[in-house]
């Protein structure tokens, strides 16, 4: 890390959005995906597109996501993914960053401050 762009985001609290629904079987974690509005009714005819998508989380992902309270930073999940995972983790901070971001990209995550 070292770097103070990096070191300030490592001090947020990532906080799952509520208007997604989830669920978990065998310890995986599926997220699902509403699709709605009037592009995604007329996709849904045209090309026989799914109402409900599913998004599959990965192990770590799986393990990461139920922290997401709000009210732990991504420090303090970072702590308890190394203790779970060791160097099967690794590169931690940079993966959970840019892991992140991809989350808060899609509006699956939102931070507190």
């Amino acid at each position: 890390m070292g770097n103070k762009q990096t070191d300030n985001y490592l001090e947020l609290k990532p906080k799952r959005n509520e208007k997604f629904a989830w669920s978990t079987d065998n310890e995986q974690v599926t997220l699902e995906i509403e699709n709605k509005g009037v592009w995604n009714r007329l996709f849904q005819k045209l090309l026989k597109k799914p109402r409900i998508s599913y998004i599959h989380l990965d192990e770590i992902g799986s393990f990461v996501w139920p922290l997401l309270d709000g009210e732990k930073t991504i420090t303090e999940i970072g702590k308890a993914v190394e203790n779970r995972f060791g160097d099967k983790a690794n590169p931690l901070y940079e993966r959970l960053v840019k892991y992140f971001k991809i989350l808060e990209s899609y509006h699956f995550i939102y931070f507190n401050k």
